[in-house]
């Protein structure tokens, strides 16, 4: 990852526009914000959501709140508590999340 061509600036996550995202069950909120080409985002699952795709996309992911399962199509399963994290290149292995309780995260992709 290339972090360049962008300034020192300081991010009010709640001043983003927040957008909805849909699973198989449950909704994840996402307030994003891009930085050239790497993508941060603060998300919020809602209590139940279950998401609806297996991702391929590659992501450093820090669980803040709450707890999320993360499933890996070779049948692994990790759950996230608060203070711990994941990371995962492009195409390494495709994953879905899940949570009963709802989570809040901070993704970088």
């Amino acid at each position: 990852m290339q972090m360049k061509g962008f300034p020192f600036g300081v991010t009010n996550w709640e001043t983003l526009q927040k957008t909805e995202h849909k699973g198989d069950s449950g909704v994840a909120y996402w307030r994003t914000q891009y930085f050239g080409p790497v993508r941060v985002r603060r998300v919020e699952y809602t209590a139940g959501y279950v998401a609806d795709h297996w991702c391929v996309k590659g992501h450093i992911l820090f669980c803040i709140e709450g707890e999320l399962r993360t499933e890996l199509q070779d049948g692994r399963q990790f759950i996230l508590m608060p203070g711990m994290s994941y990371q995962v290149a492009d195409d390494a292995e495709a994953h879905r999340s899940s949570t009963t309780t709802g989570a809040k995260l901070f993704i970088v992709d």
